[in-house]
């Protein structure tokens, strides 16, 4: 067993933590990206895009990250890859977070009157220009609560990445667990990081769902 201090232990865990920020913001950002074109190739009324879109969330919504972690660490590989955990991780949260992205977005852009389509239309605006100009602005300011809301699920889901050995948060809690023999105390502190990275992300969702709520009424 291995002697250590609160300290030692909470400082451990703040190195891990960074992973867990880091793999956060990469999978948000790149889910983002992907869920932004998803959203848009729905909405151009190509024909098949929005079957393709729609298989896309349904799949991706209806399979446990867990298993999409896993087929993305050894489906990866089959193509002579060389995969890492943090590739693997990364890029199955990207995908899963883009399915759920691009739900609520898509959301946000059929909250907005049909009127608003129509109109633009009679301007003559092309569809680039409808959105650009018209929906657009509008669908994003109903989509900024419930995005930044997604975001604390990304944080939480991260801690999955430990079952394909990347080391973040959970993993460096599991490992120093382990090597003290003190589970309370390692899994307390990982809580109450998990909390002081979620909560304030939380807190600031709900204030801009206030702020857009009273801008509307």
């Amino acid at each position: 067993m291995v002697d250590f201090a609160i300290w030692d232990i909470f400082r451990n865990l703040l190195l891990a933590a960074r992973w867990t920020i880091g793999l956060s913001l990469m999978a948000f950002i790149g889910g983002g990206i992907v869920g932004v074109l998803l959203l848009v190739a729905r909405l151009s009324q190509v024909r098949g895009t929005e079957t393709f879109v729609a298989a896309y969330v349904q799949v991706f919504q209806g399979t446990p990250l867990l298993m999409q972690l896993f087929l993305a660490y050894f489906g990866i590989a089959l193509f002579g890859i060389n995969t890492s955990a943090w590739v693997a991780a990364a890029a199955a949260l990207t995908l899963y977070t883009s399915a759920f992205l691009t739900e609520i977005w898509r959301g946000c852009v059929a909250s907005i009157p049909k009127g608003q389509w129509e109109a633009a239309e009679s301007l003559a605006l092309g569809f680039g220009e409808r959105l650009r100009y018209v929906v657009l602005p509008q669908a994003i300011k109903i989509a900024i609560a419930p995005t930044v809301g997604f975001l604390v699920q990304v944080i939480k889901g991260t801690a999955l990445a430990s079952v394909i050995g990347f080391i973040e948060l959970t993993k460096a809690g599991t490992m120093i667990a382990n090597a003290t023999f003190k589970p309370f105390v390692v899994y307390s502190c990982v809580a109450l990081m998990y909390f002081a990275l979620c909560f304030p992300v939380s807190f600031y969702a709900k204030l801009l769902e206030r702020k857009m709520h009273a801008a509307r009424r």
